[in-house]
């Protein structure tokens, strides 16, 4: 099944919604997606940047497994610094991982 997931600031969790319906179909302390593609819209950056007020713009849509990978690089998102997703350690964009894996912390990992 494809989701779309995305950090709940307001449960500390991951709100994990329907691709298809964009409804919230559950949430999740920790979540490992397979086909990953990490999405930022380009409107609802801006919009951040303008307001200076979160929303919902930045995602990674995939396929839920159930078996974690090993996972060496940390992956952040920040609209304020970055218009996309970025690996931590070389500021590269990245926009598609076989495998991701989000934490209880907060951190998304491939």
């Amino acid at each position: 099944m494809k989701v779309e997931v995305y950090r709940n600031l307001h449960k500390n969790c991951w709100s994990i919604r329907d691709n298809k319906t964009g409804r919230v179909i559950r949430h999740s302390n920790n979540i490992s997606l397979k086909d990953a593609e990490l999405v930022v819209r380009k409107s609802g950056r801006e919009k951040v940047l303008c307001e200076k007020r979160k929303n919902v713009h930045a995602f990674i849509r995939g396929t839920i497994e159930s078996y974690s990978y090993i996972h060496k690089q940390q992956i952040v998102y920040n609209p304020y610094k970055y218009k996309s997703f970025v690996l931590i350690d070389s500021s590269e964009p990245l926009f598609y991982a076989d495998h991701i894996y989000l934490n209880e912390k907060g951190e998304v990992w491939k």
